[in-house]
C-alpha cells in the first residue's frame, strides 16, 4: 500500500486517540468489525472513501484534512481547474478527484469519478456512507447497484439516492466511465 494510505490511517488513529475512543468503541461507532477497523488503522489496507467520509463527519473535520493533512482555507469560493482536483485513488478501478478540497465548511463533497472497465463483477466493492448522493454521468455507461437494485446509467443520466444503502458501480461496454458525484 502507498504511503498516502498510511498517512491517512495515522491521522484517523490520531483523532481517535485525541477523542479518547478505544479502537473497539470506534469500530462499533462506524458499524464495522474491530478486525476490519484495525486493518484500516494499520495503514496496510485500502480505506474506502465512504468510510473516510463517515470518519470525517464523526470528528467534525473536513474530508480533505484527513486525505491531505491540510485544512481547507477558502471561504468565499474555490475554483478547481480541469484535471487539477485533489486526486484520491482509493480502489484499483476508481479514481476520485475532489472538486472542492480547499473550501472550508462544505455542505457537500463533489468529486469527478473515473471508473475503469472490468471484465466481470468480482471487482465491485460495495460501500455505504451517511447522507445522500447525486451522480451525473458525463462519459460512458455504468451499472450502479443500490441495495440489490441494478441500474444502468448512460451519458447525460443522473441519479439521486440514499447513500446509507450498500452501493457499487462498474463501467460498462469495456470503456471507462466518468461522472460527477456529490456526497451530501
Amino acid at each position: 500500500m502507498t504511503g498516502e494510505i498510511k498517512q491517512i490511517a495515522d491521522r484517523i488513529k490520531g483523532l481517535r486517540e485525541i477523542y479518547s475512543f478505544s479502537a473497539e468503541d470506534f469500530a462499533h461507532e462506524l458499524s464495522i468489525s474491530i478486525d476490519e477497523y484495525l486493518k484500516y488503522e494499520s495503514g496496510n489496507h485500502d480505506i474506502p472513501v465512504g468510510l473516510i467520509y463517515k470518519i470525517a463527519s464523526k470528528f467534525d473535520v473536513e474530508l480533505s484534512a484527513l486525505l491531505t493533512g491540510d485544512n481547507p482555507k477558502l471561504h468565499i469560493y474555490n475554483i478547481v481547474r480541469k484535471g487539477k482536483g485533489l486526486i484520491v485513488e482509493r480502489r484499483k478501478h476508481y479514481k476520485y478527484e475532489s472538486l472542492s478540497f480547499n473550501f472550508a465548511h462544505k455542505k457537500s463533497e463533489p468529486f469527478m469519478v473515473t471508473v475503469e472497465p472490468e471484465s466481470d463483477n468480482s471487482g465491485m466493492k460495495f460501500g455505504s456512507h451517511p447522507g445522500q448522493e447525486f451522480n451525473y454521468i458525463i462519459e460512458g455507461s455504468i451499472m450502479l447497484i443500490i441495495d440489490k437494485h441494478e441500474l444502468i446509467l448512460n451519458e447525460g443520466d443522473s441519479i439521486y439516492f440514499n447513500s446509507s444503502y450498500d452501493h457499487a458501480m462498474k463501467a460498462l461496454n469495456n470503456q471507462k466511465a466518468r461522472f460527477i458525484a456529490v456526497i451530501i
